[in-house]
């Protein structure tokens, strides 16, 4: 669904653009000229080739919308062939090490995790990209999304998207239930949550039991899952537990309902696009899906607003995905034209306007197609106070034991104590260099 530009919508966006140019400003170095990549060929038109890539983003709901730009690439580049995979995002990381530890059937570009990129940069699968076409105006990266790219000096991904998590809500069951603006405080979202349920009989939260989920409550208190600059692993200490135990404290009291399943996100989307739920915490990725449900036959039903805050600060972390380039590659020449194509600024802008995802160029945030969104401007908020996820190579393995033992204590079958001590031991066997 599109949305035309009003004085309301542009004051948001131009929120988001001040956010840009400010992280813009601030940006670390971004060391092209440190390159050892081999040199791109002078002229791109003699470039030939094929380029296969694999495409992590929802089959469904996002996928098809890259299949004009790719068309329009091919138009650019007649000699360089596009093999499109769409590979579920929970198999990509599994199989693309597979593929590149062995040497056979890696694809030659991969949109990743943001939390990827330092551990296959480490593992040596992964091309630098400095100095090469896939850098072009690099300056108009946002920081905070560009710096998930760097490992060791050099640059091996730029970043195609961006993204934090919010509270999502439902205005029409606020409404009925006399609540007139979104909880500020995880305190204030219990009161409203019991208070939906009492008025209305929707339920008034419905909490994601995957590990990434709980960090907005673990950042509330001041906590993290390591501390970088000490070497330290965090996730079972005091601030971490007292989070978790908010959002253990919201399940047992009846403000929020969780599922420790494996379909457990969408049953919740399912629960929220229904109105059985009026409040979830979620990211912009969801929107689109969010707008198919009975609940928001209008995009003005769906509210969006910064998490609540802790006894700290409010906090979520920041996501989204890089565009980077497997060192085995036999196409590295096409591999870079492709990923400088299809992450320019006004294929970013047509990404997120399509699929309800925040660009990570600056310039994207003009372009009528993002200036005319409600909801990507109203993401503006949330994205000023999201957290930078750990920058250490083996940071996104440390969500597997996490969701583990998160599920179990929200499923009550670990004390919040029991639960993180048993990440924490895990943590270090993957950071074997952190202590606990």
């Amino acid at each position: 669904m599109r949305f035309s530009i009003t004085a309301k919508r542009s004051a948001g966006i131009a929120a988001i653009a001040a956010l840009a140019l400010a992280a813009s400003a601030c940006s670390s170095s971004k060391s092209s000229s440190s390159t050892t990549s081999p040199a791109a060929k002078a002229d791109p038109a003699t470039v030939k080739g094929s380029v296969t890539w694999w495409d992590t983003s929802d089959a469904t709901n996002e996928a098809p919308n890259y299949q004009p730009i790719i068309k329009a690439f091919e138009a650019k580049y007649p000699n360089i062939k596009v093999n499109y995979v769409n590979v579920p995002f929970s198999d990509a990381k599994d199989k693309f090490k597979t593929a590149a530890q062995s040497g056979n059937g890696a694809p030659d570009v991969l949109r990743a995790d943001v939390g990827w990129t330092p551990a296959f940069a480490q593992l040596g699968y992964l091309q630098p990209l400095d100095g090469t076409p896939a850098l072009a105006d690099d300056s108009d990266y946002l920081a905070g999304p560009y710096a998930s790219d760097h490992y060791n000096g050099k640059i091996y991904g730029v970043p195609q998207v961006t993204d934090t998590l919010a509270l999502l809500y439902n205005k029409d069951l606020f409404a009925k239930a006399g609540i007139t603006a979104p909880p500020k405080t995880w305190d204030e979202l219990k009161t409203d949550a019991l208070q939906i349920k009492a008025k209305t009989g929707a339920n008034g939260a419905f909490l994601n039991a995957a590990g990434y989920f709980a960090l907005p409550f673990i950042y509330g208190e001041g906590g993290d899952l390591i501390d970088v600059s000490a070497k330290k692993i965090t996730i079972n200490d005091a601030k971490a537990l007292k989070g978790v135990q908010i959002a253990q404290d919201l399940v047992k009291s009846g403000a929020a309902v969780t599922d420790v399943t494996k379909d457990g996100y969408t049953n919740m989307q399912t629960a929220f696009k229904d109105g059985k739920v009026a409040m979830v915490i979620n990211g912009p990725w969801s929107t689109a899906d969010d707008l198919k449900g009975s609940a928001f036959g209008t995009a003005d039903n769906l509210g969006v607003a910064t998490v609540p805050a802790g006894s700290v600060k409010a906090g979520a972390p920041v996501g989204g995905h890089n565009l980077v380039v497997y060192a085995g590659s036999k196409n590295l020449d096409a591999s870079y034209l492709f990923v400088a194509f299809l992450n320019n600024a006004q294929n970013q802008a047509t990404i997120a306007a399509k699929n309800n995802v925040l660009p990570t160029r600056t310039s994207a945030y003009s372009d009528p197609q993002v200036s005319g969104s409600k909801l990507l401007a109203a993401f503006a908020e949330p994205l000023k106070s999201a957290v930078g996820r750990p920058p250490v190579a083996g940071a996104s393995d440390l969500f597997t034991p996490l969701d583990t033992d998160y599920q179990a204590i929200m499923g009550g079958q670990k004390s919040a104590q029991d639960g993180l001590n048993d990440s924490a031991t895990q943590f270090a066997q993957i950071l074997t260099d952190f202590k606990k």
